[in-house]
């Protein structure tokens, strides 16, 4: 592992476990954490997508797995995504997205100075060399062009979304940015992100840990009456990370540039 994270050393394989595709496609679209971090996501890439005035800006979402956040990504410019996984690229073009190609983040199939933004979310945990990922993000990238990361953040947080989606790793906020400079990239951005299920998540996960509960996935472990509003409630963040950065959240937000 390129950074000093602490790693989850079991081997893993490269994939997800195949049965979590099918559930991630259910609920993408309407699971309260899905829709709270696209409300916030969406604040930012408007804002990068704002500065291509010349043409439509081209995106490419590095892990898109089954796609929901490409159908964002396409309201804002010309959204391509990749993703090591067939499974998860068959559950994209289900959802009619066919610009998808099967690849490793870390050797991209793509020329060099393509893309205008590539978004990786909540996927650098899942690499072997978090810095290799991150320079052939920055290779594909056109000057000027934006990464823009999202990652889970905290190891004391681990729970068993980390187990059974192979994480590799959660981040703190420096340990991000060193992996950043190695790779060639300028932090312009950063703050921690879902600082209001903090306290809920942490004490949810250490009561699965001492009591043994047992799920194929937290996003089984769902109210789905309450998704509206919880989705709302982690969604109104987007409003308070317009003027500040937040000291400390469940997962972590990250734009950085090409180094001059």
């Amino acid at each position: 592992m390129s950074t000093d994270v602490k790693s989850i050393t079991n081997p893993l394989p490269r994939e997800m476990v195949k049965n979590t595709y099918p559930i991630l496609y259910e609920v993408e679209q309407s699971h309260w954490w899905f829709i709270g971090r696209r409300r916030i996501l969406a604040g930012f890439i408007e804002k990068i997508c704002r500065e291509v005035t010349d043409r439509r800006p081209r995106i490419l979402d590095v892990g898109c797995g089954t796609g929901a956040n490409l159908l964002m990504l396409s309201q804002y410019g010309e959204a391509e995504g990749v993703d090591v996984s067939e499974d998860a690229l068959a559950f994209c073009r289900a959802r009619g997205l066919d610009r998808v190609r099967l690849g490793a983040a870390e050797e991209l199939p793509y020329e060099d100075g393509t893309f205008d933004l590539v978004t990786a979310l909540d996927v650098v945990e899942h690499m072997d060399d978090d810095v290799a990922g991150l320079k052939e993000m920055r290779r594909v990238l056109r000057p000027g062009g934006r990464v823009l990361l999202f990652v889970p953040t905290f190891m004391f947080l681990w729970g068993l979304q980390d187990d059974v989606s192979h994480h590799r790793r959660r981040y703190r906020l420096p340990e991000l940015h060193r992996a950043l400079e190695q790779a060639g990239l300028e932090v312009e951005r950063s703050t921690y992100a879902n600082i209001t299920f903090f306290m809920p998540i942490l004490l949810a996960r250490k009561l699965m840990r001492l009591t043994g509960i047992k799920a194929d996935s937290e996003n089984n472990i769902n109210v789905p009456a309450l998704n509206g509003v919880l989705g709302k409630l982690l969604g109104a963040e987007s409003t308070v990370l317009r003027y500040i950065n937040l000291p400390f959240g469940v997962s972590g937000l990250c734009v950085a540039r090409v180094k001059k």
